[in-house]
């Protein structure tokens, strides 16, 4: 059994017939992540005797014919709360910790009947565009394994792309789930914030935080976030609102339909050419289809990277003040007072880029400083948020690339964090402005998957997943597999 072969849809049906059982895909899975995590190291924690135990209950219970998930493995990220498994978010500082609740969104995936295989690596805290921030282990890429898989949910991206589980859960600030899914060649969607509950993240921009899942295919991406939306109690900030059927309507095509084209998110002096030039094929392919062509302008995106920087890491160096040493997690040893355990506990147990985020955030909002940069960072946010509602009164998406470079050398930015930084200039605005946005493969440039970002208004996540399809079954990237080349 290998998951690249797949879709969801093709494996609950071999389940339907009794092809294969449940347990039998969970051992497919950790017999894959066997062969090949110890050249990905996508995994940080398996969850083995669980899953195999509830794969089991699955098959005597029976599959639910009705429900395309049930006995499907899954794999998580380790910023997501599972129940009696480790959670990390790849920190020294929760080393070791063990929920004693789920989030909401691996509860309702175990309610469709998943079976969570283990988690995920990422960069600490989810503060990195490389998944190399991790304290626990470096992630490959399984295109080349000499490259970086995109960050942070890197892990969640890698295994999904190596053929380790069907689907996996990351989570997206300013592009955590967008950028590996372009480098992974992989679909990925950062939902409406809002749209899947936060309880249970762990916190790193309150504001800017979305759950959202990784497949190969545009259908499989929208039945998984078919199970994990909806209105939360216990997260305040989740959508009170109808949650549509995302696979409605996505074979409808995008004839008739507007496609704006942001002017500014196309460099045509980039130095990786070969991005732009597949991203230019896929709009030539979206007109022969039927789609009307608009170029449009969001001229205050340049402003982005800036903005998010500040908010992010102002919002940051707010929530993870709960790590002190003291509730839970690392503690330093041979402290003097109260104060000798909160510092030398954050000095030890945080990695350098979750010092220098926290550091950036505190300075941000300190006394003297926060009308300078907090609050212009703010304003800014508005007019890139206005801007998108001015488009979206003219046009039903936007296309534009993911990331303006296929996926880099590991080690070639992490000495570099501005050079890092930018690397998600293209994927921040849709996290300030809090609009849905998916990443689907749509060519290749230096034998690496190039991403192709559609951007929707509000809550218009089925309409961009009728935009993702209709790429989708013109081309056949969706199903191309992983090389393996390369190497330690």
């Amino acid at each position: 059994m290998n998951f690249l072969d797949y879709t969801l849809e093709e494996l609950h049906d071999k389940l339907i017939k009794k092809e294969v059982t449940a347990v039998e895909l969970a051992e497919a899975s950790f017999k894959r992540i066997e062969e090949t995590d110890s050249e990905v190291g996508a995994f940080l924690a398996l969850n083995k005797e669980k899953a195999l135990e509830a794969a089991k209950e699955a098959d005597e219970k029976g599959i639910d014919e009705n429900n395309v998930l049930s006995g499907l493995p899954v794999g998580i990220k380790d910023n997501i709360l599972t129940k009696g498994l480790t959670t990390t978010a790849a920190s020294k500082i929760l080393e070791d910790f063990i929920p004693v609740y789920d989030a909401t969104a691996t509860e309702k995936l175990e309610q469709a009947g998943m079976i969570t295989i283990g988690k995920l690596n990422m960069d600490e805290f989810a503060m990195g565009g490389s998944t190399e921030n991790s304290a626990f282990k470096k992630t490959r890429n399984p295109w080349n394994l000499n490259k970086v898989p995109g960050g942070s949910s890197g892990g969640s991206a890698a295994a999904v792309a190596a053929g380790q589980v069907p689907v996996s859960l990351g989570s997206d600030t300013g592009g955590s789930v967008r950028e590996p899914a372009a480098f992974t060649g992989l679909v990925g969607i950062k939902p409406t914030y809002g749209r899947v509950s936060r309880y249970g993240l762990i916190a790193f921009g309150s504001s800017l935080d979305q759950i959202g899942p990784f497949t190969r295919t545009v259908k499989d991406n929208a039945l998984v976030l078919n199970a994990i939306s909806g209105h939360d109690p216990k997260d305040s900030t989740s959508y009170n609102g109808e949650t549509p059927d995302f696979t409605e309507g996505i074979n409808k095509g995008v004839k008739g339909l507007r496609i704006g084209v942001p002017r500014e998110y196309f460099n045509e002096d980039a130095k990786e050419q070969g991005v732009i030039e597949s991203v230019r094929e896929a709009i030539k392919l979206y007109e022969k289809m039927g789609a009307e062509i608009v170029e449009v302008s969001l001229p205050h995106s340049r402003f982005g990277i800036p903005a998010y920087y500040i908010i992010a890491s102002s919002e940051a160096s707010s929530n993870l003040q709960r790590f002190d040493g003291i509730r839970y997690g690392y503690r330093a040893e041979n402290v003097e007072s109260l104060e000798d355990i909160y510092v030398k506990s954050r000095s030890e147990g945080f990695g350098l880029e979750v010092k220098r985020r926290i550091m950036l955030g505190t300075f941000s909002l300190s006394s003297g400083f926060y009308d300078a940069h907090f609050k212009k960072a703010a304003q800014a946010r508005t007019l890139i948020r206005k801007d998108f509602d001015t488009v979206f009164a003219d046009v039903d998406v936007l296309v534009a690339p993911t990331t303006t470079t296929t996926a880099y050398d590991i080690g070639e930015k992490i000495n570099d964090p501005l050079a890092m930084y930018m690397s998600d200039i293209l994927t921040v605005p849709v996290n300030l402005a809090g609009v849905p946005s998916i990443s689907i493969p749509c060519g290749f440039s230096n034998d690496m998957p190039v991403g192709l970002q559609i951007i929707g208004n509000h809550f218009e996540e089925q309409m961009i997943y009728r935009v993702a399809q209709a790429f989708e079954k013109e081309t056949e990237f969706s199903s191309q597999k992983p090389s393996f080349k390369g190497g330690k």
